[in-house]
């Protein structure tokens, strides 16, 4: 049996997407900056995704910027912040994801932007009166928080985060790769000036993302070399990719409430029998509906003599979750995440992570086999 629990990292694709790009390839292949008829209808598939993901996110289509990936949107974002908007301080946390935390590190480095972090509660949520404290010190400066976890799941209040970034005129970034796609958002009730997206973590393909930039931010490109995107991201576009984003996006937004009930009764389930079969097992960050994301469930296990090779005897059992983020090249190293939420050193922690095509039987087969190792 094969049951695959690590869907934060990467989802399969759904079916519907598959179809549309199946059918894009095979019948839109030119490239969209040609002028010819064929680039005209490579054209027209690219603005009828951007339009097609900019009314499910309440903003405009000059607004959305494709990109190659997440990371790429991000590093677009805090670059692009220091590079235009006179950007001197960026306020994040330790615990984001890398694509922001490595950027804004470089960016100290080399002394374009100095770095501040934020408090984080028990559960690594940004507390909004540091958060407020830091803003108040460094007005005009970037907050970059990010709307969920990768690792734990805690969601951010990104609406109160806002506003606190428009009381000190500072701007505000959110990594929303996790979120989008799991939540109906609207950009104009956030009110962010950029968020990131990537197609695979909702059913959609890996190599496509995008970048939100309000339209009133007049920023430059990071790469030159061509005015594809509005001038913001020169290349010939992956029309394929993009066909598949959008149509991920369009699916992911069906029902989407019914979805949530759903994947979150599946992660109860699965984190009350651990609590009934693996004495002293608790779990990190906030795994409430209300306040973390119902598609993660960080596992912290007690101390065992297997503890290092959990995963890998797991994978041989047919069950495939991850010790952290997917982001390090395949490497297994120290979480940054559990560092800086003081998870205890003795014990090991493992992140499942759940989709719309989670069984019950799934996490059975799953909680059967950890029980045993342990």
């Amino acid at each position: 049996m094969q049951v695959y629990l690590d869907n934060a990292a990467t989802t399969p694709m759904d079916v519907q997407v598959i179809e549309k790009m199946t059918e894009v390839m095979h019948d839109v292949y030119g490239n969209a900056s040609a002028i010819h008829a064929m680039g005209r209808k490579a054209r027209a598939e690219v603005e009828l995704a951007r339009k097609s993901i900019a009314k499910l996110l309440n903003c405009e289509g000059s607004e959305i910027v494709f990109t190659g990936s997440g990371t790429e949107a991000d590093n677009m974002a805090l670059r692009c912040a220091t590079n235009d908007l006179n950007v001197k301080h960026i306020i994040t946390s330790k615990i984001e994801h890398k694509a922001v935390l490595g950027t804004a590190k470089e960016l100290d480095a080399k002394g374009i932007a100095s770095i501040h972090y934020v408090d984080l509660d028990i559960y690594g949520r940004a507390e909004l009166a540091s958060l407020t404290q830091l803003a108040q010190k460094y007005p005009g400066s970037l907050i970059s928080l990010m709307h969920a976890n990768n690792e734990i799941g805690t969601l951010n209040d990104i609406s109160a985060i806002s506003k606190i970034a428009r009381e000190n005129n500072c701007f505000f970034h959110t990594d929303t790769v996790q979120t989008v796609g799991h939540y109906q958002l609207d950009l104009k009730e956030i009110d962010a000036d950029f968020i990131a997206c990537s197609a695979h973590k909702f059913h959609g393909p890996k190599g496509c993302g995008f970048l939100y930039k309000n339209k009133n931010l007049h920023i430059k490109p990071i790469i030159t070399g061509g005015g594809q995107e509005g001038k913001m991201r020169p290349g010939t576009e992956n029309v394929t990719g993009i066909a598949g984003l959008a149509k991920a996006l369009e699916i992911a937004n069906r029902n989407i409430d019914v979805k949530i009930d759903t994947v979150y009764r599946i992660k109860e389930y699965f984190k009350n029998q651990l609590m009934k079969q693996i004495p002293g097992v608790c779990f990190n960050g906030d795994t409430s509906k209300e306040g973390g994301l119902y598609t993660v469930l960080n596992v912290s296990l007690p101390p065992s003599d297997n503890a290092s090779t959990l995963l890998f005897q797991l994978d041989m059992s047919g069950i495939y979750a991850s010790g952290g983020s997917a982001c390090n090249s395949g490497a297994v190293s120290s979480s940054h995440v559990l560092e800086g939420i003081k998870h205890p050193e003795n014990r090991s922690a493992i992140r499942f992570s759940f989709s719309k095509f989670t069984t019950q039987e799934d996490v059975d087969y799953a909680i059967g086999k950890l029980k045993e190792l342990l």
